[in-house]
């Protein structure tokens, strides 16, 4: 049975499924950036009119959509395709062998640090607003990081990387001096 919550970005919507959407983590998908993603669902996804990003994590999908479209008529769709899936086929949408790309960048001791603060600490509170925080570097003391899903283009995102990520990330790891949202 696949459920719905608002996210702080009134143009996203978290659906919750109770079975497994993805098996390799959280992965977001940007409609025109991907020529060729390679999975259908998330193909057909992107082609619904409205939606232009979708985000896959283990037990729920985030959409964005555009202002043009109201969730009256695209919730049932997102509902209907998810439920259909699940219908025909027995495992995840992402499956391990469709791992796409690794951050590297992990010899570092204050990159592991930073990396287990926002695994711990950020992302799971990120992920109950339909989102996800990626890190992608760390130089000079600043970390940059991606937000995803109901995060991308939220009017509360960077207030949210501001007080709560970098004060977080400050806290816990001294060499960190601010953080920085990259697209």
């Amino acid at each position: 049975m696949i459920q719905t919550e608002t996210t702080p970005n009134p143009d996203s919507l978290k659906f919750l499924s109770d079975k497994t959407i993805s098996a390799i983590g959280t992965e977001e998908f940007i409609k025109d950036r991907d020529k060729e993603i390679g999975i259908p669902f998330v193909e057909e996804l992107l082609n619904f009119n409205g939606v232009e990003l979708i985000l896959l994590s283990e037990k729920f999908l985030s959409v964005k959509k555009t202002k043009e479209v109201s969730w009256n008529e695209l919730k049932p769709m997102v509902i209907s395709h998810l439920n259909d899936y699940f219908e025909k086929n027995e495992g995840p949408i992402l499956r391990k062998s469709e791992k796409i790309g690794d951050n590297g960048n992990t010899d570092n001791e204050t990159v592991n640090k930073i990396i287990e603060v926002l695994d711990t600490k950020i992302r799971p509170a990120v992920a109950r607003d339909g989102g996800d925080i990626k890190f992608k570097s760390f130089e000079n003391g600043v970390v940059k990081v991606q937000l995803q899903g109901s995060c991308s283009g939220c009017p509360s995102s960077l207030m949210t990387l501001k007080q709560g990520v970098q004060n977080l990330l400050k806290h816990y790891v001294k060499e960190v001096n601010s953080v920085e949202a990259i697209k």
